[in-house]
């Protein structure tokens, strides 16, 4: 198994299906934290356990 079939990875094509649901911008992988970043919004999706959070409620707001 390589680590790109981890069950715990993001696989990163999906970024390109994946947009924030609030401005429906672009989102940015952020591995090392395991959140989708949308700059537009100002908000952190979390990935659990390989599978992206994309609920505005459960974002976390981005440092200024």
């Amino acid at each position: 198994m390589t680590d790109d079939t981890a069950p715990d990875m993001f696989d990163r094509r999906m970024l390109e299906a994946l947009i924030c649901p609030r401005s429906h911008a672009v989102l940015e992988y952020d591995a090392e934290a395991q959140e989708l970043i949308s700059r537009q919004s100002g908000l952190a999706y979390p990935i659990r356990n390989g599978i992206p959070v994309l609920l505005v409620d459960e974002a976390r707001t981005l440092d200024a």
